[in-house]
């Protein structure tokens, strides 16, 4: 199990040398090479299959356009270069999930090549580079359960087989379990971005293994290459890393050779543990795929799908804390996903147009978006957590509301009880504000009123300000804010309290005046005394 102390002391002796590969099922609605379908009630294992999925003899594969497509524009996305050919080739192994023998896939001439991601990290940004991005099919999937007479066995669900498949390739440039992490969050919200993939990681619709090695500081040479698999979370990609960053020091350090090995990670215990021996590229026995010709891209398909490609992540994050002062932080929050960026630009559009919404500022804007907007979609029932798109209320109708708190016009406490309203009712925000009297009290008449009010209630805090501790002030002024339920305008409110407060009015006769009175007597007879 991995300890701080334990990592930290291995990475001042050694480097880490991490080359990261991600599986990203694509966003399709039929399989690879058939027609069967992509997605199905999950639970029922052997329904979407055919005799292309389930590798019987004499089936022949048709190339899914879509699914090239979505390989394109990543590929595109990444900046890599995309070739003017490509062509599938065989990966020949041996395994019970897949039945041909063999899976189609790219080898010497993937789709794409060459890109980079970029992204940041406690230590700043970091670039890595992408030695590839080609499609593949997948495997079935294998389920491990106890038979009815108690036996172990293993089964085969072929609904996966044939599914489209993104495998990205990085060069072996991460340096650190962090680094590791941030890469594949960064590239899970750009495939999300361009529409290839969901990728969500507890699905299996993306999965990240990485290959680690580690050699001395100051040294040159790649130190033996461990492949970790089985990681199902962001957190888990970092805590294996670091684990086997850890366990492979601890070797060195102790005299032993490593081996070539692909290890599993048992988040459980906080382990890798060796599921077998490496394979080098040259196993596979790789060759051409006789049944599917090559594939020539023309650049007119090329330029039309370049065109769908939206600003990226990175590039937003940029531009919000360069454009509109916000912090690297929230910036971040605000493009985790394309709906809640595309959001938040459309509410600052119409703050920044004159409407009813001018005056909300881009970074009110951002706190009211992340904040409490986003905690209301993810607390709604039946709501798409992420998709603040889908809240029911318009990015105009928020801007309005900001807007109006800025101006002072409402409570943050009032607005935040209108949007929830809103969000429940389909209203509009500013609306509710006004039919439900939630506005802010700034009118002199009814404010003169509560704070006649406060002060016949509070005879001790008056005194107390009158005797010169200007404190007590403060506290009458947090009475009406509480009497009227935050919606008094507070400056308003401290200008009429001080105003009577220095006319020198007489002490007012209300409850508590009695004991005070009694209070000052006692003070007298004994002083008299």
């Amino acid at each position: 199990m991995t300890s701080a102390g334990g990592l930290e002391a291995a990475l001042e002796r050694y480097e880490p040398v991490i080359g990261i590969e991600v599986h990203a099922q694509l966003r399709t609605a039929s399989k690879m090479f058939c027609g069967c379908a992509a997605s199905g009630d999950e639970t029922v294992p052997n329904q979407r299959t055919c005799p292309v999925c389930l590798g019987l003899p004499g089936a022949l594969p048709v190339l899914n356009r879509r699914a090239v497509e979505l390989v394109l524009t990543t590929g595109m996305a990444i900046g890599a270069s995309i070739p003017p050919a490509t062509r599938w080739d065989r990966k020949n192994y041996f395994y019970p999930d897949l039945p041909k023998g063999y899976q189609i896939s790219q080898y010497d001439l993937p789709l794409a090549s060459g890109g980079t991601l970029t992204f940041d990290t406690s230590a700043g940004d970091r670039t890595v580079r992408i030695r590839r991005a080609h499609l593949e099919e997948d495997t079935a999937r294998l389920v491990h359960a106890a038979l009815p007479d108690g036996r172990r066995a293993s089964l085969v669900d072929f609904d996966r087989s044939g599914m489209p498949l993104l495998e990205i390739v990085t060069e072996p440039d991460v340096r650190s379990a962090e680094e590791a992490r941030r890469y594949a969050e960064e590239l899970q919200r750009l495939l999300r971005y361009v529409g290839a993939s969901d990728a969500e990681m507890e699905r299996g619709q993306m999965r990240v293994e990485a290959n680690v090695s580690i050699r001395p500081r100051g040294t040159e040479a790649l130190g033996t290459r461990v492949e970790v698999k089985n990681m199902n979370s962001f957190r888990s990609v970092e805590r294996a890393i670091g684990h086997e960053i850890e366990r492979q020091a601890a070797a060195l350090d102790a005299g032993e050779t490593l081996r070539q090995q692909t290890r599993g990670w048992d988040d459980g215990r906080g382990v890798t543990y060796v599921m077998r021996d490496k394979e080098d590229s040259e196993d596979y026995r790789y060759f051409p795929e006789p049944d599917l010709p090559p594939l020539r891209v023309d650049p007119a398909w090329l330029e039309a799908l370049r065109a769908t490609i939206p600003e990226l992540p990175a590039s937003r994050r940029a531009r919000y804390v360069a454009a509109w002062g916000l912090t690297p932080h929230d910036a971040a929050v605000l493009t985790a996903t394309r709906e809640t960026a595309d959001y938040f630009e459309a509410a600052v559009a119409v703050a920044g147009s004159g409407s009813p919404s001018a005056g909300a500022s881009p970074k009110a804007l951002a706190n009211w978006v992340t904040g409490e907007l986003a905690r209301l979609v993810n607390a709604a029932a039946g709501t798409e957590k992420g998709r603040i798109d889908r809240a029911g209320v318009a990015p105009a109708d928020l801007a309005e509301l900001v807007a109006l708190v800025e101006s002072g016009g409402v409570s943050g406490t009032s607005a935040k009880e209108a949007l929830a309203t809103a969000f429940e009712t389909g209203e509009k925000p500013v609306a509710v504000v006004h039919a439900r009297g939630l506005g802010r009290i700034s009118d002199a008449a009814a404010l003169d009123g509560q704070v006649a009010a406060v002060i016949a209630e509070h005879p001790a805090a008056v005194a107390d300000y009158r005797a010169g501790k200007p404190q007590a002030a403060g506290f009458l002024v947090g009475q009406v804010m509480k009497r009227t339920q935050g919606r008094a305008d507070a400056a308003a409110v401290r200008a009429a309290l001080v105003a009577r407060l220095e006319a020198g009015a007489p002490d007012p006769v209300g409850p508590g005046a009695a004991s005070d009175a009694g209070a000052s007597r006692a003070d007298a007879t004994e002083d008299d005394r």
